[in-house]
């Protein structure tokens, strides 16, 4: 955690050693000695910051998915899918299911990852029949009134956004958007980070009006640190009413795109449009 990398980078500035430090973080010597060797910036020293960077842009990098993988547990998926379960509901069944063996278990943030973003060839083919949405893409329209663009109370333009978010010099900038289901039956949040690419996916289970949709968003980027939670720009959707709510609460900037510009949020559009109509 950020927590940890701060106390890491404060206990060597002092001239501490891996094993005092480990010692006091109650993790093992070896994993501090990994963490001080993979994050430390060129010159050898070792930042809080830029140290929680670089674990982002390792863990952002593309790894083959769990359901790909492992053929036992894809057949697993594939039937509890085909059952009309939800991904927490299939998450939960297979920790009850197999309590001595973690190869057979996913979370749900990994089921949500491999449905719409790590999905490829047959693998995708076979999950589109089973989804509830009948889909695994993003679907270009948008819903006729629920993602109609209108003036939302008080918001602050994209021509207001700091520079440093256009550049994506500096981590902490996000660009977010909703994915619908088939008949809106269905949605999950997008939120890429411009710099490194970096997705955070915010599953909407009670729905995605204004009121859900708020609270899920507060609560996902508040689990980032503070210099990562710098902008956030959406569209103009309805949604996004109570985002004066989710500004306050998670203490991040928000600004608005112009209507029917896509191109605004392009490090959003390409992660969940170009991306997944390749696959």
């Amino acid at each position: 955690s950020f927590a940890e990398r701060e106390e890491i980078g404060l206990a060597r500035a002092a001239g501490e050693s891996i094993r005092q430090i480990a010692a006091r973080l109650g993790r093992s010597p070896s994993t501090v000695s990994r963490e001080l060797a993979r994050n430390a910036d060129r010159t050898g020293r070792y930042r809080a910051g830029s140290a929680h960077v670089l674990a982002h842009q390792r863990a952002s990098r593309p790894k083959p998915a769990k359901l790909v993988t492992n053929q036992v547990l894809r057949q697993r998926f594939q039937t509890e899918l085909t059952k009309r379960y939800s991904p927490e509901q299939i998450a939960g069944r297979l920790r009850e299911d197999y309590p001595d063996q973690p190869e057979m278990w996913v979370s749900t943030e990994t089921i949500y990852q491999s449905l719409y973003v790590q999905s490829r060839g047959a693998l995708r083919r076979d999950l589109t029949a089973c989804l509830r949405t009948g889909r695994a893409m993003r679907v270009p329209n948008r819903q006729g009134a629920r993602r109609k663009n209108r003036v939302l109370p008080d918001m602050v333009n994209i021509s207001e956004r700091p520079a440093e978010a256009v550049d994506r010099a500096v981590p902490g900038h996000w660009e977010g958007d909703l994915i619908i289901g088939k008949a809106n039956a269905s949605a999950i949040g997008t939120l890429v980070e411009r710099s490194t690419g970096y997705t955070l996916l915010v599953p909407l289970t009670e729905g995605f009006k204004a009121e859900q949709v708020a609270p899920a968003l507060a609560a996902k980027i508040s689990t980032l640190p503070d210099q990562l939670r710098r902008t956030l720009t959406w569209d103009q959707g309805v949604e996004m009413r109570d985002w004066k709510q989710v500004q306050i609460a998670a203490d991040i900037a928000i600004y608005f795109c112009d209507p029917k510009s896509p191109w605004q949020r392009a490090t959003n559009e390409n992660t969940y449009c170009c991306r997944m109509s390749r696959a």
